[in-house]
């Protein structure tokens, strides 16, 4: 088949959280010609945002894209450059309009969201239907990712359905996550170039409608999305994810395991694997010391975006008590200025036993992965996460919350013991984080009892072979009707 993804993050090119990670992966487990790559064609339509590095021997095109106009007299058309390259398994294909994209901040500034994203993210889908039309070849699925894509499927439907190429082309929504819609108030819904009937009457939610014309809409797990049906996890969109019945699926992520490898893995001090895992206590050790933390506790490693969807105020709140536990943590992310100033200022109260790095660093990332003998993810919802996946590829058992894809794919060691891989709490309080770290640090201090669990984890495939195949059975089911 023939995919062309529309998404506004793709790693290693433009990436704010796990969004990019799963459109690169997921692209080349769909696209790579080898041993477990499926052989279909992907392209992945991506804005060419300020200081983004493209591929080499990216070739241009321009395309005379239509877009909105405020006057109301039609749509009007806006020159644009699309560049494409290869991928390590797919074509990138980067959307350059500079007075769209040249700025800092891929979403927002210091004023909070940017007032015309939905004019720039309706020039990304227009671009890539353009694309399509000029090409003259067809494409078999259109998959957009999160309320960025909304636009494209919605061009698709109102504004290309009469065109002969484009009429047959299938759609696929990816809901990452359900908190962001991407609403449009009926006074900017200019910027869409939707029909007037698209939409409430005060203004256009274009996840909301996206999800309601796509083929196919999924989630990236079977629990978030039993959950998402619920008042407490739809985010306002439960009634429409129902209606949509057997069409709305939940397909958990995965992990590329070539790039997430501690046996390959050059941030670590040494590489180690589930056969040896020795030399996993030289990157601790190494960690340790370049923070300042005492070695004779065991670490716990935090990292992710820090926010209260994510559980960092459950972190924050539970830190003094976890360093009455006797345990030192590292904390990595970036986020909510409330809870890093509480972190750093608990962290000033033991220098010795907390680390706060308030920024983004993907080498040290690997080395709070590799090196922590524990690693939290106490999510208050959590549609998939990667996160954990990563931590147990690397023999770093995750202490989790019973939340979304978090509960199908770590095993609480306690309540299994033979298949465990973690440990897992259900309320979101400070006292069951503490609680669940507590049984944690008793496994830990049982070595053989340990060795188990990571061995467990490290064993599990979390790699997008299975995650892949599921997908192009979903795209064979938008593509048949």
């Amino acid at each position: 088949m023939r995919i062309a993804m529309v998404a506004s993050e793709c790693e290693p090119w433009a990436k704010t959280g796990g969004l990019a990670d799963v459109v690169d992966a997921l692209s080349r487990a769909l696209g790579t010609p080898v041993p477990g790559g499926l052989g279909h064609e992907v392209d992945v339509y991506l804005p060419w945002y300020r200081d983004l590095a493209p591929p080499s021997g990216v070739l241009p095109m321009e395309l005379r894209v239509p877009v909105g106009d405020a006057r109301g007299d039609g749509p009007r058309h806006e020159l644009v450059t699309l560049w494409s390259g290869n991928a390590d398994g797919y074509r990138l294909r980067l959307v350059q309009h500079a007075p769209s994209f040249d700025r800092d901040g891929y979403y927002v500034d210091g004023d909070g969201d940017f007032a015309d994203n939905p004019a720039r993210f309706t020039l990304l889908g227009r671009a890539a239907l353009e694309a399509i039309r000029a090409e003259a070849r067809p494409v078999d699925v259109i998959h957009g990712h999160d309320w960025q894509a909304g636009p494209a499927l919605l061009s698709l439907r109102h504004r290309y359905r009469a065109d002969p190429l484009l009429a047959g082309t299938a759609m696929m929504l990816t809901c990452h996550n359900l908190a962001y819609h991407g609403w449009t108030p009926r006074s900017g819904a200019w910027q869409l170039d939707l029909p007037d009937t698209v939409g409430a009457r005060d203004g256009i939610d274009l996840l909301r409608e996206a999800i309601k014309i796509a083929d196919i809409v999924n989630t990236v797990s079977p629990s978030y999305a039993r959950e998402s049906l619920t008042p407490a996890y739809g985010a306002g969109l439960g009634e429409v994810l129902r209606a949509r019945g057997g069409r709305y699926l939940g397909i958990i992520n995965g992990i590329d395991t070539t790039l997430w490898d501690p046996a390959t893995d050059p941030a670590l001090a040494a590489p180690y694997d589930a056969g040896d895992l020795a030399p996993k206590a030289l990157t601790r050790a190494a960690l340790m010391d370049r923070h300042g933390l005492a070695a004779d506790g065991p670490l716990l490693g935090v990292i992710g975006r820090l926010d209260p969807q994510k559980g960092f105020d459950l972190v924050a709140a539970a830190a003094a008590r976890l360093v009455d536990l006797g345990a030192r943590l590292i904390v990595l992310g970036t986020g909510d200025e409330r809870l890093i100033a509480g972190l750093l200022e608990t962290a000033a109260e033991h220098p010795d036993r907390i680390a706060v790095l308030d920024r983004f660093d993907r080498d040290e990332a690997r080395r709070i992965y590799a090196g922590a003998d524990l690693f939290l993810m106490p999510s208050r919802f959590e549609p998939c996460g990667q996160g954990q996946l990563i931590a147990m590829r690397y023999g770093t058992p995750p202490v989790v919350r019973r939340s979304g894809g978090l509960s199908d794919t770590v095993i609480d060691a306690d309540e299994d013991p033979a298949i465990g891989t973690g440990f897992v709490f259900g309320p979101a309080d400070p006292a069951s984080l503490v609680e669940a770290v507590g049984r944690a640090l008793r496994a830990l201090a049982d070595p053989p009892r340990f060795r188990h669990i990571q061995a467990q984890g490290m064993a599990t495939d979390h790699s997008w072979r299975l995650p892949a195949r599921q997908y192009e059975l979903a795209y064979e089911r938008a593509v048949s009707g």
